[in-house]
């Protein structure tokens, strides 16, 4: 008779087992996605889902028993006043659970969990032929990497050029005095006949 299977043990002690869903569905709170065994993820997913159910109730009582389990306030104000709102509309379902094969090293099924919170859509691109457009991305100074080793090269080369540009634009503005000099220099000789 299997009386007493509901609850899979997973080769652990009740403490353990209750340690060790609390701190998965702590970190599926806070990540919104853990990647783990096939079993262990359906047994977090079932205590995942009580939790969430009591953070839409949002009472005290509520609280303290998501307390009880989570041991970290911040993390249980997260759950309340971020992750709840956001999947008040859904009853039940709050997670997903994929399959992703098996771990290389022992052949344990893996899975990922992750929580079912809706993800702002994205917008569809239109093209020629129904592809998707490529934008274009403004461009910005990329500073060369510069091992230590060459670093005394890069910086007189990046001196060196910078004089250069420093020179061309004391140049220029020469070149542009000179002209305004001739220009008023023009207007005084006009004027004086």
């Amino acid at each position: 008779m299997r009386h007493g299977r509901k609850v899979k043990k997973l080769e652990r002690t009740a403490s353990h087992r209750r340690a060790m869903l609390a701190n998965m569905a702590a970190s599926l709170f806070m990540y919104q996605m853990i990647k783990t065994t096939d079993t262990k993820a359906k047994e977090v997913r079932k205590l995942a889902e009580k939790l969430i159910t009591l953070a839409k109730r949002g009472d005290l009582h509520a609280h303290r028993q998501v307390y009880d389990v989570i041991k970290d306030r911040k993390l249980v104000k997260k759950l309340f006043e971020e992750i709840a709102p956001k999947l008040k509309d859904r009853e039940g379902g709050y997670t997903r659970v994929s399959k992703l094969g098996v771990r290389k090293g022992d052949g344990a099924p893996l899975s990922v969990i992750e929580l079912l919170i809706e993800k702002p859509p994205k917008e569809e691109k239109k093209g020629k032929k129904g592809k998707a457009e490529k934008k274009a991305k403004p461009e910005k100074a990329k500073e060369p990497k510069v091992r230590k080793e060459r670093k005394g090269k890069a910086e007189a080369k990046a001196e060196a050029v910078e004089e250069e540009d420093e020179a061309e634009v004391e140049e220029a503005e020469e070149k542009k005095s000179k002209k305004r000099e001739q220009a008023q220099s023009e207007k005084t000789d006009k004027e004086k006949e």
